[in-house]
């Protein structure tokens, strides 16, 4: 729900709102540079220099407990502030804190399958060029294999990581219109494929996840790696699978 109520709020030049110090401000505001709303906008700005999620796409989103920390949308990655985040219960589907005048972001119903279905405690969605290359490359899945970063990646299914000689498989979903209407179809290669850690979405990115926020970013940087080395490849070509 967003709020369309009138209130007297500071904004920067981003657009976001600053909120006054309230009850639910102490969802998001803290020292702690691990806090979820401080690791946020870090990885944001990270993201923002890697190229991967300019203007204001992409996002990232936290899972602690049954706390949820989502990076809101129309807000510059670069300038991302704490206040600027929302918070919803997980168990409930609730918001527990709007920002003033910020719109939830449309991967939020994204975000929550990975949750929901995968117990992550983070995900990250990217408009990588990298990955947008392959969804155009690939048909329905992404396959690489004998390439060393390979080993970055968990196999999900059972304990440990990816071999060298393993193939990565990291299925492609069609895009839609509206991003929130990608909710099913990710759901849906979720349960097909139950090794990935990653859903590449054709011309338009990729989410990612991993059991903590940090993992999560460790698969995202190693499966980009992947991405754009395959997309040399086949300028090359040379076959990403041996």
């Amino acid at each position: 729900m967003v709020c369309n109520c009138s209130h007297s709020a500071k904004q920067d030049e981003s657009g976001a709102a600053k909120l006054p110090e309230s009850e639910s401000d102490s969802l998001i505001l803290s020292d702690d540079p691990n806090h979820p709303a401080n690791l946020i906008c870090e990885l944001c700005k990270n993201f923002y220099v890697n190229g991967w999620v300019t203007g204001t796409g992409g996002g990232v989103s936290i899972r602690d407990g049954d706390k949820v920390f989502i990076a809101p949308s129309g807000v510059q990655k670069e300038r991302m502030l704490p206040e600027n985040i929302f918070v919803m219960s997980l168990n409930s589907k609730k918001y527990l804190r709007e920002p003033i005048s910020l719109k939830p972001s449309s991967c939020t119903p994204l975000f929550l399958a990975s949750y929901d279905l995968r117990g992550s405690g983070g995900c990250i969605h990217t408009h990588s060029q990298n990955a947008v290359m392959c969804t155009l490359l690939f048909d329905d899945v992404f396959e690489i294999s004998h390439v060393e970063q390979i080993k970055a990646i968990p196999r999900i299914t059972e304990a440990g990581y990816l071999n060298y000689n393993d193939k990565l498989v990291i299925p492609i979903i069609e895009n839609t219109n509206f991003e929130q209407d990608l909710e099913d179809p990710l759901k849906e290669i979720i349960k097909k494929y139950p090794g990935t850690t990653a859903v590449l979405v054709r011309r338009h990115g990729i989410y990612v996840w991993g059991e903590t926020v940090w993992k999560a970013k460790i698969y995202n940087e190693a499966i980009d790696y992947l991405l754009e080395l395959a997309v040399k490849m086949k300028l090359h070509g040379i076959p990403t699978v041996k």
